[in-house]
């Protein structure tokens, strides 16, 4: 039988509806106030705009080079991506098909690193980064966004792994399958789901991070986004119509992504909890 439509099912939906709108007030900020003059928003920053000045995106473009900002971002992050990935799979495959104590230990050590604040070893990546000559180059930030992206990515995948029947790997070798060839053709394949899982979760936080690219990416021109983006809000100046004109072309392509994959968010996350 079909559950019935009762009131207390339309009561929780109105209030899903309110915090809906709730979480969505910040949007409609950015969104308004992106379109009005610099004045217009110092009087009354919740209202509509008289009117709407695209000519803010325009200016904002050229200011940042925003296509430069733009194309920085998406190499750091496409490319970052794909060694998460690669590394962690392998990893995770690894060592769930050679179960021990060494296997725990190193699972255990590489996880564990997830609790360890980003500030507490900032100064010592730094100094490791100038003497390995990674500062101030985009090779350098994507190497060590490796290495901050893994623990988490290893985790959800060592989870779904586990999922995969270890029949069909010793038929592939039966076949006459090397152990490369029973990763790439038979076992990755089959981690699609938590696949783009971890690819929309490294994505959003790699397109959106600040900090690391304004300790290691010093030049101008290498700037990502959030780091293009902040030029307008200095100590003693705010350009608030530039600055939120900035962000929304900066969120527009990762909402995008996000909106498109985001159905495999909370299935890759369901498969890989069961064992």
């Amino acid at each position: 039988m079909d559950q019935k439509y009762t009131k207390r099912i339309f009561l929780l939906e109105i209030i899903g509806i309110l915090l809906g709108l709730i979480f969505l007030i910040p949007f409609y900020f950015v969104l308004i106030n992106s379109v009005k003059s610099f004045s217009e928003i110092l009087i009354d920053a919740a209202a509509l705009p008289t009117e709407i000045l695209f000519s803010n995106y325009v200016k904002v473009w050229e200011i940042i080079t925003f296509p430069r900002a733009f194309w920085n971002s998406l190499v750091i992050t496409v490319l970052s991506n794909i060694g998460i990935v690669i590394i962690s799979s392998m990893a995770a495959w690894k060592m769930v098909r050679t179960p021990g104590k060494f296997s725990k230990i190193i699972f255990v050590l590489i996880v564990s690193a997830m609790v360890i604040p980003f500030q507490t070893v900032m100064i010592p990546l730094m100094k490791l980064g100038g003497a390995l000559n990674l500062i101030n180059s985009i090779p350098g930030i994507i190497i060590m966004y490796f290495g901050f992206g893994v623990p988490l990515s290893l985790f959800l995948y060592h989870g779904f792994v586990k999922t995969v029947p270890l029949e069909i790997e010793e038929a592939a070798r039966i076949d006459g399958c090397s152990q490369f060839g029973v990763f790439w053709r038979i076992v990755f394949p089959l981690l699609k789901p938590i696949t783009v899982t971890v690819v929309i979760l490294n994505t959003l936080w790699i397109w959106n991070d600040y900090l690391l690219p304004l300790l290691v990416l010093q030049a101008p021109e290498l700037r990502t986004i959030p780091l293009a983006t902040s030029s307008f809000f200095a100590q003693y100046t705010k350009q608030w119509d530039m600055g939120l004109a900035a962000l929304v072309l900066g969120i527009t392509p990762i909402i995008v992504f996000f909106l498109f994959l985001q159905k495999h968010i909370i299935k890759g996350i369901a498969a890989g909890s069961v064992k």
